[in-house]
């Protein structure tokens, strides 16, 4: 299955699970710290339509401080009610949009991401499906995309997925189940306390303690990816999912 149909398919679950929340589980805050369930929906919407053009507005106005200009775009789409946003994201879920040079992997992730981060606290259990999660460890772990901020949060660390079989580097281990595991490389706090080994504490004070890069850090990532963008085949529209190591 090609990476953009798995994007398609998330979109239009998410419409579908948004759309049958009541008014108080969308009161309820997720895994993203400072946002409700509401807030995470509305951001899944901010980038579907002239995607690219933000994303070089947001290098330009607030160089390449995506964690401000996502609050931004957030904020903005989460005035609406949950019935135009639904709406968005069904009417959009095809979207092509991309960020520059990366194809569709960081933009699959990001849904991954979002959606566990309204499932968990909503204790709304789900079976993702495992190419997807791949799609998501790969791009983690191998070129993550300027917006994911992880530096060197991964350095130096073994990753094992308990319920795939999937791994991935060196050193002292984080384990878990895969979503789990997903949230914790994605650095969502709530992970912590549900995982294990020898590499946890590494890995939680690296997150917790996360230090944000200056104006010259910030921009130089976007002009990395530019210079040394993945593969070509990894940015068609016709890739799959990566095969396990």
């Amino acid at each position: 299955m090609r990476v953009f149909d798995m994007l398609v398919d998330e979109r239009r679950r998410a419409a579908d699970l948004l759309e049958g929340l009541a008014a108080e589980q969308l009161r309820q805050p997720s895994l993203c710290a400072g946002w409700r369930v509401h807030d995470v929906a509305a951001h899944l919407t901010t980038y579907l339509r002239f995607g690219q053009l933000k994303i070089y507005a947001a290098i330009v106005t607030t160089g390449a401080d995506f964690d401000r200009f996502n609050l931004l775009l957030t904020r903005r789409a989460a005035r609406l009610p949950i019935e135009r946003i639904v709406a968005t994201l069904r009417r959009y879920a095809t979207s092509r949009t991309t960020i520059p040079r990366s194809g569709y992997d960081p933009v699959l992730t990001d849904v991954l991401l979002h959606d566990l981060d309204i499932r968990v606290p909503l204790n709304i259990a789900r079976h993702t499906p495992e190419e997807r999660l791949r799609v998501a460890f790969r791009h983690l772990t191998d070129r993550p995309s300027p917006g994911y901020a992880m530096g060197d949060r991964l350095h130096g660390l073994r990753l094992e997925a308990t319920d795939t079989g999937w791994a991935h580097g060196s050193g002292p281990v984080v384990r878990g189940s895969a979503e789990v595991l997903l949230l914790g490389i994605g650095g969502r706090p709530w992970a912590f306390d549900h995982l294990d080994g020898d590499g946890l504490t590494l890995l939680r004070s690296r997150v917790l303690n996360r230090t944000r890069p200056g104006v010259v850090g910030r921009l130089m990532a976007p002009l990395r990816v530019l210079a040394s963008p993945p593969p070509p085949a990894r940015r068609s529209r016709e890739a799959g999912a990566p095969e396990l190591p």
